[in-house]
């Protein structure tokens, strides 16, 4: 019985470390062109606003003006608000910045349909290609790339069904030999 109770508090403590792993991830996910972000101030409705950061990745916001919103995290963007807002505006404003929709994420090679299809938290290769009609019969599980912006550079990323596609990758499934 104990035996089974350690293996059981083992096994909560790798998928809630997994869980954590990918939820760490997004907090730190950096806004780009195609996110819908939705913007809440307690008790000013005015402004308030729901909107879907363009591809010059500036958003045009009451009182602020344009403010540059791509590169930033959600908490970066409210730190900004809430020091633009503070004093002039508002005493003390509550800000909320939450990402209502990621851009999507793009699936080219051996896949049935490939194309853009809408982000999802959790999403692996594998479950990218599901989306895109699985896997064509020629699909290499060895070589898989990803190609990823990180820190406003392109990235080439060798990558296995298991890893995880991020909002903005484009995933490419290379044709097997065999």
């Amino acid at each position: 019985m104990k035996s089974f109770l350690r293996w059981s508090v083992l096994c909560l403590l790798v998928f809630s470390g997994l869980s954590t792993a990918q939820n760490m991830s997004l907090s730190q996910y950096k806004l780009g062109a195609g996110d819908v972000i939705k913007i809440s101030v307690f008790g000013q409705t005015d402004l308030s606003l729901t909107t879907k950061v363009p591809h010059m990745g500036v958003i045009n916001y009451p009182f602020l003006g344009d403010i540059e919103v791509v590169g930033l995290t959600a908490s970066q963007l409210e730190s900004t608000l809430y020091k633009g807002l503070k004093g002039d505006y508002l005493v003390e404003p509550s800000i909320s910045v939450t990402i209502e929709e990621y851009r999507p994420f793009f699936i080219d090679g051996e896949v049935k349909k490939p194309g853009g299809y809408p982000y999802q938290p959790g999403l692996s290769i594998d479950k990218a290609a599901a989306l895109a009609g699985g896997y064509t019969e020629r699909a290499s599980r060895t070589k898989i790339t990803i190609r990823r912006d990180v820190d406003g550079q392109q990235k080439l990323i060798e990558s296995q069904p298991t890893d995880t596609v991020m909002p903005g990758d484009i995933v490419t499934i290379s044709q097997s030999f065999f």
